[in-house]
């Protein structure tokens, strides 16, 4: 991708995020969010066909960052693959971001929310806890079961994004680093069974 584009998309990106916190989603224009951004209302649509769009494009490169920085944190320390650390890393950036930007994420994962920024939300979820489900799987962590892959990785993921959601309800809201144990143990507990 050429830098300038890159570079305008995440101004736009910042200035929604940045608005959020000010007012209520609705309430944002698409002018606000150009000025806000320091470019023209066309350039918005240059790049983005509405506001939800760019709202599903502002998850997924927070949702990036998140991945990054953990990874970064993982190869520094040497390890190869992700461990319970690592995996805990992402939880708690990704959670710092939502709880500074807690009234969009409410709406983005409440009722009414974007159907599109939670469905792009899922998708990524749901391809980490594939990925964690497949290797608990092919390692023997966990006993073989006739449970479909799908099956088990749409109820992990669900209860993941339906805890994010209770947890930004939460008052006085709990820190990232308490949430991200919680999330993390029961995703553990889901994807490895207590045995009698």
């Amino acid at each position: 991708m050429d830098p300038r584009i890159a570079r305008t998309r995440q101004s736009l990106q910042q200035a929604l995020l940045a608005l959020a916190r000010e007012e209520s989603l609705d309430a944002i224009s698409v002018a606000d969010i150009a000025a806000r951004a320091g470019v023209h209302r066309s350039s918005f649509y240059q790049h983005y066909a509405d506001k939800e769009t760019l709202l599903a494009d502002a998850i997924d490169a927070t949702v990036d960052e998140a991945a990054e920085r953990s990874l970064a944190t993982g190869l520094a320390s040497g390890a190869v693959a992700p461990d319970e650390q690592q995996i805990l890393r992402t939880l708690e950036v990704f959670l710092e971001h939502a709880s500074a930007n807690a009234s969009l994420f409410r709406r983005v994962l409440g009722p009414h929310g974007s159907a599109l920024a939670t469905a792009r939300m899922r998708d990524r979820i749901d391809g980490i806890v594939r990925e964690g489900i497949e290797h608990a799987r092919e390692s023997g962590a966990v006993p073989a079961n006739d449970v479909p892959v799908d099956l088990e990785v749409a109820a992990v993921s669900g209860a993941a994004i339906a805890a994010v959601g209770q947890w930004l309800h939460m008052r006085p809201r709990p820190a990232p680093t308490q949430a991200a144990a919680w999330i993390w143990t029961l995703l553990s507990t889901s994807l490895i069974p207590v045995h009698p």
